[in-house]
């Protein structure tokens, strides 16, 4: 009997899989193995598109950094600040609709075509703006750190309520009985749904911080 066809696969086949992947069993479970088992493939088979776990990895980086608008946030009729907001904004959401995105995106270099053309575009809009290159450059630095870390802990976040929401017979491995007036009292305001968001909140006393020498 003769072999049936070879099944064709593409690059975005295999990233599509590897996320898969990541939404189901985490980061992890994320290998050329498991990828070419997803697929009905052998693991050669992703190794002539991608020839190490790294390399898939940054490809996975790069298809969550692919929708950013860079064109938009490169647009001088608008506002820098606002911008600034709108990239940061998309950043954060893009990475919040994966599970394990926070730690895809912390796994390597982010020096992919895309996550450089952010870092791109953040420097040039800095520099518009009258800074120094060498200043635009700490200055894109500390926006993708504030995002990054925003980002971090609302993975942290969805972490608990995924264990809140799970069924458990299990008691609390520790208690803190310590009160915590101040974090009580301002719970509220780095809540969800809190305006002006932390997040936004954050972000413009960076940029405030960041704009000052340049427009003093």
């Amino acid at each position: 009997m003769k072999p049936g066809p070879r099944r064709s696969v593409s690059q975005v086949d295999i990233v599509d899989a590897a996320f898969e992947i990541l939404e189901q069993k985490g980061f992890a479970a994320v290998s050329v193995r498991g990828v070419a088992a997803a697929l009905g493939l052998t693991p050669t088979a992703i190794y002539t598109y991608f020839p190490s776990k790294n390399a898939l990895l940054r490809a996975m980086v790069e298809e969550l950094l692919s929708s950013l608008d860079l064109a938009a946030a490169a647009d001088p009729a608008v506002d820098w600040r606002v911008r600034v907001h709108a990239l940061a904004t998309a950043l954060r959401a893009r990475i919040a609709e994966h599970t394990g995105a926070m730690v895809l995106v912390t796994s390597g270099p982010l020096d992919g075509r895309h996550a450089l053309g952010l870092n791109e575009t953040l420097i040039a809009g800095f520099m518009a703006e009258g800074m120094p290159q060498a200043d635009a450059a700490r200055a894109a630095y500390a926006v993708r750190a504030h995002v990054l870390g925003v980002a971090a802990l609302d993975a942290a976040e969805r972490a608990v309520e995924a264990d809140a929401a799970a069924p458990s017979t299990a008691g609390a491995l520790w208690s803190d009985a310590a009160s915590h007036p101040l974090t009580e009292a301002t719970e509220h305001l780095v809540a969800e749904g809190a305006e002006p968001s932390a997040f936004a909140w954050g972000l413009d006393r960076l940029l405030d911080g960041l704009l000052a020498p340049a427009r003093g």
